[in-house]
């Protein structure tokens, strides 16, 4: 198995956790401030994943790489408007319905990765993006 399909399909599998254990945090709470908490957790699990790794000293390659880091701050701020927005729809809607609408963004992805980065869609492609936006729709509506 390739490298990075073991750490797609580990991705995935976390995120489903997310889903879950989101949903169960989220009773009586309010979503955005769950979310700052989880987000506060991340940063900490990650600045120390860096730490064990040793790689403390490359914090300011990006740092100096303006163009990198704007779009690191970038997909930052992406992220945390993509959570605040998924645990506010974990909070009134059911996992079963928010998960697949939030993998839309697979789809979302592709598409803008064509237009906007001039990556190709096969045919088999196009009918897979097709076959994901069908499957989302009719398991979250369905």
């Amino acid at each position: 198995m390739s490298s990075w399909l073991l750490y797609a399909l580990l991705s995935a599998l976390c995120a489903a956790a997310v889903a879950l254990f989101g949903k169960v945090g989220l009773q009586n709470l309010d979503a955005n401030t769950a979310t700052a908490v989880r987000a506060v957790v991340m940063a900490l699990f990650l600045v120390g994943v860096v730490v064990v790794q040793g790689k403390t000293t490359m914090i300011g390659e990006v740092l100096a790489n303006k163009k990198a880091l704007t779009f690191i701050l970038l997909s930052g701020v992406a992220g945390a408007l993509s959570w605040l927005f998924y645990f506010l729809a974990l909070k009134s809607g059911n996992v079963a319905q928010v998960a697949p609408i939030d993998k839309l963004s697979v789809v979302f992805a592709v598409i803008l990765a064509a237009v906007l980065l001039g990556e190709k869609i096969s045919l088999l492609g196009g009918v897979g993006v097709a076959m994901i936006s069908v499957g989302a729709l009719l398991v979250a509506l369905g």
